[in-house]
């Protein structure tokens, strides 16, 4: 990777030394959830957005019958917020029934404090109180736009004072502030580190807890679960939806950056496996540059150890 490498800011800055944010004149205006996917943005009081900037993007799909939008009592109206411990020090929040891609947050226990990495669609009274009651947030973060699900709600109601999303992703953030822009790589509290990865999206990036050999990889996996469970299949792609694959060079980026950490368990902003480990993802990318472009799952017991990676 190239460009400074920012992996000791976060631990070397003390919390009351961050400037406060500012009061923000967007709080204002309303904020909207596309029913189709579920993003939230920033609008006009009484005058729903004229598109959702997401379904309009190649990675996703068009509304079958033309943009709609919720607001957020409506949303609060319909959905209960359900949470559970993933594995020892990560606790996995969710919404039910679904909203739009039906993202999932994550909440992980640091020797700093809670970090949250994405986000679920909502966060009900009850599910705030919970995190309020284990000490709030002091950082929150994100792979990229397709795992924000309520990020903004996050930082209006608990206010965390690092809020850090990759810097090429910073078009798709209307609904809230970064307060720390990530370059390549930023330890986000100790053993912990977001890593840019690019390919899904320019600034797409993974956490990285080597602790506990945790990947949250955000959109560069897709893990398909048995019904156990455990891990079916994997796959990468550019666009899920529409079946878009990587590129050659993207794939060899991936394998150089993600080969380069160690674990044992791989969360998405949708599901975890356990089991799916660094020699799982280099022989997945293997696998892709040895076949002609394709975003299809590949079985796991097709993916055995590395192999020697085609040009």
């Amino acid at each position: 990777m190239t460009g400074p490498n920012d992996a000791h800011d976060l631990r070397d800055v003390r919390i009351a030394e961050l400037a406060p944010l500012p009061t923000r004149a967007h709080r204002s205006h309303q904020a909207y959830s596309c029913t189709n996917c579920g993003h939230w943005q920033r609008w006009f009081p009484h005058t729903p957005p004229p598109q959702c900037p997401v379904c309009a993007d190649v990675r996703n799909e068009l509304p079958e019958e033309g943009f709609a939008f919720r607001t957020a009592p409506e949303v609060d109206a319909l959905v209960t917020t359900s949470w559970r411990e993933a594995v020892p020090g990560v606790t996995e929040f969710w919404c039910d029934p679904v909203v739009g891609l039906g993202s999932h947050g994550w909440v992980l226990e640091t020797a700093d404090g809670l970090l949250g990495f994405e986000a679920a669609p909502w966060y009900t009274a009850d599910a705030l109180a919970e995190l309020r009651r284990r000490g709030g947030l002091r950082v929150l973060a994100s792979s990229h736009v397709h795992g924000f699900g309520g990020l903004w709600q996050l930082q209006d109601e608990l206010d965390p004072p690092v809020v850090s999303v990759g810097v090429h992703d910073l078009t798709w953030t209307k609904a809230f502030r970064v307060t720390w822009p990530a370059d390549d790589q930023l330890e986000l509290a100790p053993g912990i580190t977001l890593v840019r990865t690019g390919g899904h999206f320019p600034g797409h990036s993974v956490l990285h807890d080597a602790g506990r050999g945790l990947l949250f990889c955000g959109d560069s996996l897709k893990i398909d679960l048995a019904e156990d469970g455990s891990a079916r299949a994997l796959s990468a792609h550019k666009a899920f939806h529409a079946q878009i694959p990587l590129s050659r060079a993207e794939l060899r980026q991936m394998r150089e950056i993600v080969g380069a950490l160690e674990f044992d368990t791989v969360f998405s902003p949708f599901e975890f496996a356990a089991g799916v480990t660094t020699q799982h993802v280099l022989a997945l990318v293997d696998h892709m540059l040895a076949n002609p472009p394709s975003a299809a799952p590949v079985p796991m017991d097709v993916l055995s150890p590395a192999r020697t990676v085609l040009a």
